[in-house]
């Protein structure tokens, strides 16, 4: 029988908008460390920042980077921490963690203007998308200064809330008015591919708040957002999205929540109901956590598994890659959890 999965939470003195695992640098799990944007209006001017929070006492950070605005994205990858901000800012923190090493790409004309919603790495470059329709290709000058590129400029007719490298040559983006693109980089940095999703049955478009790709299925992407609406799209067949979540599908995807689905992420801890194959169709068990408060497990076919039904909402969440028994999540009342699951989490038959 596995066991009943523990939760703690750690309240904070200001809001909490973001929250990443670092990777470990000790076997001891006492040493793991967490990354969180904070925003605290009261200790103006540096309102915003990311601490450095040992997972041991997560109410004491270890060191604070200043960021110019609130954050809006927060990334995690082997070269760099990555943060971006509402004033349109990209900043970098190499695996060192030395805060003087620390190097930026400022908002503006030539980079984005307002919230940078999008922020991923593909091993070569990061990619940003804007609510300012923009989106950007940045990678190192060789001498030590980020370049950016731009790969496309909405010109304010549609935003981006979200993006995600599938590979160095394909990523996808979401967001107000364009559904879920996927763009190919060997084709001119063009959007080879389109999904408006599952809202009015795919002939209006949602707001698509967050994406994640399979890493073993680079072809299949999971999309949360708008009316607690989650839904998976497969490329092989680009015109089919297949329902996980939402309201007023006659059935065909039970609601875990009714509000905002803020992110998404596949959950490699939780087993399938079925054994899945490499060839298989059937979607992988996706997490998510919601404005109205719900972490929980969404599988194709399956009821959803709800981890957490907090008061506020769930601003972000992410499982340890290390652990993924190990969950940790932002909540909007001012603190931070750490959800550590049994040892036999599996779907409900």
């Amino acid at each position: 029988m596995a066991d009943s999965p523990s939760f703690r939470r750690h309240p904070l003195a200001a809001s909490v908008d973001l929250v990443r695992w670092l990777p470990s640098v000790a076997a001891s799990p006492s040493e793991r460390l967490l990354a969180a944007a904070i925003y605290d209006p009261s200790s103006c001017p540096t309102a915003s920042s990311i601490h450095l929070l040992p997972l041991s006492d997560p109410t004491s950070p270890l060191a604070s980077l200043p960021l110019p605005s609130r954050a809006t994205a927060l990334r995690c990858s082997p070269v760099a921490l990555a943060a971006a901000t509402s004033s349109g800012s990209l900043h970098l923190l190499p695996p060192s963690l030395d805060f003087d090493a620390a190097v930026a790409v400022p908002g503006g004309a030539g980079f984005h203007v307002g919230p940078v919603r999008g922020l991923d790495f593909g091993g070569e470059e990061w990619v940003t998308a804007g609510e300012d329709g923009r989106v950007h290709a940045v990678g190192g000058g060789g001498d030590g200064r980020l370049v950016a590129r731009r790969v496309w400029d909405g010109k304010g007719m549609s935003g981006y809330e979200t993006a995600r490298w599938a590979s160095p040559a394909e990523f996808a983006t979401g967001g107000a008015g364009c559904g879920v693109q996927w763009w190919d980089r060997r084709k001119g940095d063009a959007v080879v591919a389109q999904c408006n999703g599952i809202w009015g049955r795919g002939i209006v478009t949602g707001m698509v708040h967050s994406i994640d790709i399979n890493p073993s299925r680079k072809h299949i992407c999971v999309v949360g957002g708008s009316s607690g609406t989650i839904f998976a799209w497969d490329l092989r067949w680009p015109q089919q999205p297949i329902p996980l979540s939402g309201v007023g599908f006659n059935g065909a995807a039970e609601p875990v929540c009714e509000s905002e689905v803020w992110e998404v992420l596949f959950d490699t801890y939780t087993q399938s109901s079925d054994i899945i194959s490499s060839a298989s169709s059937k979607i992988l068990p996706v997490m998510m956590c919601s404005e109205d408060g719900i972490l929980a497990v969404v599988e194709q076919d399956e009821r959803p598994i709800e981890l957490l039904a907090e008061a506020c909402a769930i601003n972000s969440f992410d499982i340890d890659t290390q652990n993924p028994s190990d969950v940790v999540c932002a909540l909007e009342w001012e603190s931070i959890g750490v959800l550590t699951r049994g040892r036999d989490t599996m779907a409900e038959e």
